[in-house]
C-alpha cells in the first residue's frame, strides 16, 4: 500500500527517465507522476511524498531549463545525487515505419539529445511536456505519421513498438538527478564521504566581486565542479549563481572558502551536502 512516507515524486509520466532513475535508486518506493517540476516539489512540501527525483544536467544538452530558478525557492534540501546513462528509442504505434513518419514528439531535452537522428530522417520535431507523456499521446492517437522519442520502458507501458533504438547523439549521454527532501541530510565530515556541497549565491555590487568571492576556493584548495549564472527578477544586472563544490562545510578548507564567499555576497543559501555519486570518480 502506497503511503506518503513511501512515495517519491517526479515530473512526467510513468516511463520517463526520472521514473527509471527512481526504479534504480528506490525500487521499493511508489513513484508519483507530476505534470510540472513545481508540482513535484509541492508534493514533498505538502507531505504527499517523502522525496523528489529531479533531473538537473545532461552531458549533451546541458542544464535542464528552469530547475536552478526553482531549487532555491522550493524550501527543499538536496540529500543525494544519481548519474544515469540515458538511452532513447523511436517509438510508434503498430503498423508505423520510418517511411510513414513525418513528426517526432518529445521533451525539448530529449529532442536536443537526438538531434542528429531527427535531421538524418528529416522528421519535424515537436516539443512535448515530457518524453513518456509524448509516448502516451502517440499511443492514444494511433497516428502512423507521428512517433515519440522516449526510454524503452515507455514502449512497454504504452504498447508501442521500437522503430529505432539508441538514437541519442553520443554514447556518453548521461543525466544527473538530484534527490530532494523536506529535511536536510545529517552528515559528518569525517564519515561517509567524499561529499558534494551545492549552494546558490548573489554577489554584492562591488568591482571584481565574483573574482574575489571565488578566490577563497582557489586559495583554500577547494575544487568547484560546477558554476552557472542566471538572471533573477527579470533584471539583467541581478545574477544569481549556482555552484557545486567538493567537500563538507565542516572541512576547514571549505569553511574558510564559504566565509570569503559570504563576505562578498548578499546571500548564500546552502542547498545540501550529500555523498558524491561513484560516477564522479569514474568520470575523471
Amino acid at each position: 500500500m502506497a503511503t506518503a512516507s513511501n512515495t517519491i515524486a517526479f515530473q512526467g509520466y510513468l516511463g520517463a527517465n526520472s521514473h527509471i532513475a527512481i526504479k534504480a535508486c528506490f525500487p521499493k518506493m511508489t513513484p508519483l507522476p507530476c505534470v510540472r517540476f513545481e508540482d513535484a516539489f509541492e508534493a514533498v512540501q505538502k507531505g504527499k511524498a517523502k522525496l523528489a527525483m529531479i533531473p538537473v544536467d545532461n552531458s549533451i544538452a546541458g542544464r535542464v531549463a528552469d530547475i536552478h530558478h526553482i531549487l532555491p525557492q522550493s524550501g527543499l534540501h538536496i540529500i543525494g545525487e544519481h548519474f544515469m546513462p540515458v538511452t532513447y528509442h523511436l517509438l510508434a504505434v503498430p503498423g508505423a515505419t520510418l517511411k510513414t513518419l513525418k513528426r517526432v514528439e518529445s521533451h525539448v531535452q530529449s529532442l536536443s539529445q537526438c538531434a542528429k537522428f531527427i535531421r538524418k530522417h528529416k522528421l519535424t520535431p515537436v516539443v512535448s511536456a515530457d518524453n513518456a507523456g509524448a509516448a502516451k499521446d502517440v499511443a492514444e492517437r494511433g497516428d502512423k505519421t507521428v512517433a515519440a522519442i522516449a526510454p524503452p520502458l515507455a514502449a512497454k507501458i504504452y504498447g508501442l513498438k521500437t522503430l529505432a533504438s539508441k538514437i541519442e547523439d553520443a554514447d556518453h549521454n548521461t543525466t544527473r538527478f538530484l534527490i530532494m527532501s523536506k529535511t536536510p541530510l545529517k552528515t559528518n565530515a569525517t564519515k561517509g564521504g567524499p561529499f558534494v556541497t551545492s549552494f546558490v549565491f548573489r554577489l554584492r555590487s562591488v568591482p571584481a566581486a565574483l573574482y574575489k568571492a571565488l578566490g577563497g576556493f582557489a586559495t583554500n584548495g577547494v575544487n568547484m565542479t560546477k558554476l552557472e549564472s542566471y538572471m533573477i527578477g527579470g533584471k539583467f544586472s541581478a545574477a544569481q549563481f549556482y555552484a557545486d563544490v567538493d567537500g563538507h562545510p565542516d572541512d576547514v578548507a571549505l569553511r574558510h572558502a564559504l566565509e570569503d564567499l559570504r563576505f562578498y555576497s548578499k546571500e548564500v543559501i546552502i542547498l545540501g551536502t550529500y555523498p558524491a555519486h561513484p560516477y564522479r570518480k569514474s568520470a575523471k
